[in-house]
């Protein structure tokens, strides 16, 4: 199990957050799309390191095209030597239509679509042959030399797909590299549901479990005092109850018999009450999401939870800085 940190925005601190990491002995970095562009920062952590790999987790695939997707990836892995991959995921469809004015539909097939569309630029970049992509969702017909970056010595990066829900999964099966798994999920969730529509897709284009990634952002709860330890609960408590308002999520609760939570938490979002809502996700259900660990324990619950399940995990919120090197290690020695 590779184990992966996190790149924030902060123009002062990108390139020597970048260094801490791979000095402390991460194998990777993600960027994610929040309030900030997911690539820019990679670019310069890029830079700044040698060892660490990088990618986008998620770049919001729908907010973007093909094209643009290519390029920002293609860019990334001629500047990283090789480094880079594409984590892209959907968003839903109010911040698509609404916060990025983009069209939206048929998620699952379009994703699937835009994905080969990227693959087929890629390669009329190889080959020095046009494109000549003519789907449902995207066409991609005209490429003039002027415009073509021609073919990266590093080869084209990996693209893993955030999933949830099982038709997504397939789709990150077929025509992916792998599964960002979002981190509003649960082990038996990933057992059950995930990992088989995974496998199911995969079958489809004639590759196995062995030939795909499968990457976790997972929450960890830890802290060096009772305090720290309270603090990081209560975060990933507020962050649990914001991913279980959204409809779209409900089934993972209601595979564990939560799905009327789900619903309290929709309402209460309605109402704007954000604030309260991390009080209804009791220590039961945080421990099923989370690891709940000392800090010199973090490595093995962390491995025992998901350990044959993912190939890379990631925190979702950051380890406090005195602990994080520790952690690191004891990983090392598993």
């Amino acid at each position: 199990m590779k184990i992966d940190g996190a790149i924030g925005f902060d123009p002062s601190s990108i390139a020597a957050s970048a260094r801490r990491l791979e000095e402390a002995g991460y194998d990777g970095a993600w960027s994610a799309e929040t309030g900030r562009d997911p690539f820019l920062p990679l670019a310069v952590a890029a830079e700044a390191t040698e060892r660490l790999e990088l990618a986008t987790g998620i770049a919001v695939a729908f907010a973007r095209n093909p094209m643009t997707l290519a390029m920002s990836a293609n860019d990334l892995q001629q500047l990283s030597k090789g480094r880079f991959m594409l984590g892209l995921g959907s968003q839903i469809k109010p911040h698509i239509t609404k916060r990025y004015s983009m069209p939206w539909s048929h998620p699952a097939a379009r994703m699937r679509e835009l994905i080969l569309a990227i693959r087929a630029i890629w390669k009329a970049w190889e080959t020095g042959s046009g494109p000549d992509f003519r789907g449902e969702f995207y066409t991609h017909t005209l490429m003039t030399p002027f415009f073509d970056p021609g073919p990266n010595p590093y080869g084209n990066p990996k693209i893993v797909l955030a999933a949830v829900g099982a038709l997504m999964a397939e789709v990150a099966g077929e025509a992916a590299d792998g599964l960002l798994v979002h981190p509003f999920t649960t082990a038996r969730y990933l057992e059950e549901v995930s990992i088989p529509a995974l496998g199911r897709g995969a079958a489809k284009s004639g590759k196995t479990r062995a030939d795909l990634v499968v990457a976790l952002p997972g929450f960890v709860v830890t802290g060096s005092s009772d305090e720290e330890t309270a603090a990081s609960a209560a975060a990933a408590k507020a962050q649990l109850a914001f991913y279980g308002s959204t409809p779209a999520y409900r089934p993972v609760l209601e595979l564990h018999g939560w799905g009327e939570l789900q619903s309290e938490l929709h309402a209460r979002s309605k109402r704007g009450e954000w604030a309260e809502m991390g009080a209804l996700i009791d220590d039961e259900v945080l421990e099923t999401f989370a690891v709940v660990a000392p800090p010199d324990h973090v490595a093995d619950a962390v491995i025992e939870r998901w350990g044959g399940l993912v190939d890379r995990f990631s925190f979702y919120a950051a380890l406090p800085e005195p602990d994080m090197a520790s952690v690191i290690a004891a990983f090392t020695r598993r």
